[in-house]
């Protein structure tokens, strides 16, 4: 199938754009980080373990991943920004979202998901059944899930629900197939829109803990993710974790980019972000980190780079949890296993969009 047969979307080329110098991020006067207050101070790139760094334009010869970023998080500013990356995404499409326990409260709003839904043609949500015993771990009860939840303007694919298929992991650090829910293969392209936030044994959850666990099927592949017993009740207590997880991670993920190779895009939304995931439902902590904006990429690596790099960039004081949260579980593995795989650009550009 070429991409040729199919009409895409034009580039925004009306959308003032900025890009940031090497080792700098956006800084904006006021706490909430308001789109209307910027200036370029340099802030260097704090995060500990470097899978990309951010490249300085006027000494830099080579490729770099665009990461384009918003501080304004509503449904205008992701249909913007989701115009920049998605050259290579046409046919029928999978929207691969967290779509969270019933009445979870950090969710991305079903609104705003629905706003960006309706200006992709032939679209529809994805997701796969749960391996923890909570409200989507079988097909009936995550259907009732999402209903909750608001997820109903759209059809709602639960990949998992007719079976797997096996996705082979090239040069994997552990895996050499992962099965996924059989539904993905009926899909030509995905956008991947993940609720970035922490997350209770990877540290943090972005774009490739998005597809890593959520493509995988809920009673197979999953548990090849995570490293547990193959049959019976998941023993999460004996999973490995820190690296070994991470690594676990970036092969699930990798055979997903594989699979779909330029057909698949990414947007980070840095809102309401818990130390813990959205598998957590209503018992997630409160987010003790203001909100920070949404990014889009490409690149898988770029974005959840460029994602860490946003929060290791806050003053201690807001961003203390979730740091602490990340390198406690030694969830910046997750970036240096993806430059490992070759899974996106080691260097990327910070382009703010306006």
């Amino acid at each position: 199938m070429s991409a040729d047969n199919f009409s895409r979307r034009d580039l925004l080329k009306s959308a003032a754009v900025t890009v940031f110098s090497a080792a700098a991020v956006p800084v904006f006067n006021n706490a909430a980080w308001g789109a209307s207050n910027t200036a370029n101070f340099d802030v260097p790139q704090k995060t500990p373990v470097i899978g990309s760094r951010k490249i300085n334009e006027k000494n830099y010869r080579g490729s770099a991943a665009r990461v384009y970023f918003s501080s304004v998080i509503d449904a205008d500013s992701l249909i913007k920004l989701y115009n920049f990356v998605n050259e290579g995404i046409y046919g029928k499409v999978a929207i691969k979202l967290h779509t969270g326990e019933k009445n979870g409260p950090n969710i991305i709003p079903p609104k705003m998901v629905q706003s960006l839904q309706s200006t992709i043609p032939n679209s529809e949500l994805v997701e796969t059944n749960t391996l923890y015993e909570g409200d989507r771990y079988t097909t009936k009860g995550h259907r009732e899930t999402l209903e909750v939840n608001g997820w109903t303007f759209c059809p709602v694919n639960i990949l998992d629900e007719h079976g797997d298929i096996n996705l082979p992991v090239r040069s994997g650090f552990h895996l050499k197939e992962v099965a996924m829910g059989k539904g993905i293969a009926e899909y030509d392209s995905m956008l991947v829109l993940t609720h970035f936030k922490g997350h209770g044994m990877g540290g943090f959850g972005g774009s490739m803990k998005n597809i890593a666990i959520g493509c995988a099927s809920g009673q197979v592949g999953k548990r090849q993710v995570h490293g547990t017993n193959m049959t019976g009740k998941a023993d999460f207590s004996s999973a490995p974790a820190k690296d070994m997880f991470m690594e676990l991670m970036a092969d699930s993920a990798k055979a997903v980019q594989d699979y779909f190779g330029k057909r698949i895009t990414y947007i980070n939304v840095l809102r309401n972000m818990s130390v813990r995931c959205d598998c957590a439902g209503v018992k997630a902590p409160a987010p003790t980190i203001k909100d920070i904006g949404i990014l889009a990429s490409t690149d898988l690596l770029a974005i959840d780079q460029a994602s860490c790099d946003l929060v290791f960039s806050r003053p201690h004081e807001d961003n203390k949890d979730l740091v602490e949260r990340i390198e406690s579980r030694h969830g910046l593995r997750q970036l240096s296993a993806m430059a490992e795989h070759k899974m996106g650009n080691p260097c990327y550009k910070l382009i703010v969009v306006s």
